[in-house]
């Protein structure tokens, strides 16, 4: 067998015994799983999520993915609690003490900590019988099943587990708290994620820049409007503001024969494509590409009347990373 092939070997071998043991860990998944749920949605204070070495590294992610999606969480190095940090906890936290041997020397006074002042403490480990689980007051166990490395000595399928759980328990205090994009943004508003979940009254042009004319303006003077403001478009309004249509260049090739005698409501086509200030700005990049347009008028639609609010046009998009 090649080095290459050997490597690929070894590389499928780590991934299925990884997804034999999510499998194990999914089936193996009881009442303590939404005792733990029941326990951080009970806490009026914060999750406090500490471990040592390889689980800290994934400590820190749960401690991240939880704060992200709407339950308080940071982590806390256990050294450093020794040192000090035990002092970030209070009545009202939660604890998630993690460690696959349950047996981590750094984590004792962590442990100690909240016992003698009572703050619950979830317990992450795959050993039922140490001294973590015998300690805490709810239990999440991984199940057993040794290394990827196939020698017990390299942290994979067990941090894997962890990470796992911690990503199960992260989503279902989500889902129970009815946690959606548009709170996930708040979280999250620089990068791709950011513009993914941007609105689009975060990108709209507004006020004096809106392109709109009356329904009896004359053409030459809608025109004007239209290169004034630089969109190619122009909203045409009835006398209490309703958006009644559109003037593209679409309509303006249609109507050119005797073009400047007509008047707005002649050359705009109605009932046009609108989108409301709150949706996502990804959904209006979705529409103008399936409707092969380059702009969209946005309208209030909890407004008494249909008005235009604001114009998103797809480079506003473009230059935050959509499209």
């Amino acid at each position: 067998m090649s080095s290459a092939e050997t490597f690929l070997a070894t590389a499928r071998q780590v991934i299925t015994d990884e997804a034999r043991a999510l499998n194990a860990l999914a089936d193996g998944l009881d009442a303590r799983f939404a005792e733990a749920v029941d326990l951080v949605l009970q806490a009026e204070g914060r999750v406090i999520v500490s471990g040592i070495g390889k689980s800290g590294h994934i400590g820190h992610k749960i401690a991240a993915t939880l704060a992200s999606t709407g339950t308080p969480a940071y982590f806390v190095h256990p050294a450093e609690a020794s040192h000090g940090d035990l002092g970030m906890l209070s009545k009202g936290d939660v604890v998630l003490a993690i460690s696959n041997s349950g047996e981590a020397p750094e984590l004792a006074n962590l442990l100690s900590f909240t016992r003698r002042f009572g703050i619950p403490l979830i317990g992450l480990s795959s050993r039922m019988d140490s001294t973590l689980m015998k300690e805490a007051d709810v239990h999440l166990q991984i199940p057993a099943l040794g290394e990827a490395c196939g020698f017990g000595m390299v942290p994979s399928i067990s941090t894997t587990l962890t990470l796992a759980m911690g990503d199960a328990l992260a989503i279902a205090l989500m889902k129970h708290r009815d946690f959606r994009p548009e709170n996930f943004r708040a979280f999250h508003p620089g990068g791709k994620l950011g513009a993914r979940l941007s609105k689009v009254d975060d990108l709209m042009h507004d006020g004096t820049a809106l392109p709109l004319v009356g329904a009896d303006t004359p053409m030459s003077d809608a025109l004007i409007e239209i290169s004034q403001k630089g969109f190619g478009v122009a909203g045409v309004t009835g006398a209490n503001g309703t958006l009644q249509g559109i003037i593209t260049d679409g309509d303006l090739r249609r109507h050119m024969d005797g073009l400047l005698d007509k008047t707005a409501a002649d050359v705009m086509t109605s009932s046009p494509t609108t989108i409301a200030p709150g949706s996502l700005a990804e959904e209006a990049v979705a529409i103008m590409n399936d409707r092969k347009i380059t702009c969209l008028f946005v309208v209030d639609p909890e407004g008494d009347t249909a008005q235009a609010v604001g114009l998103l046009h797809i480079h506003d998009c473009l230059r935050v990373g959509l499209g």
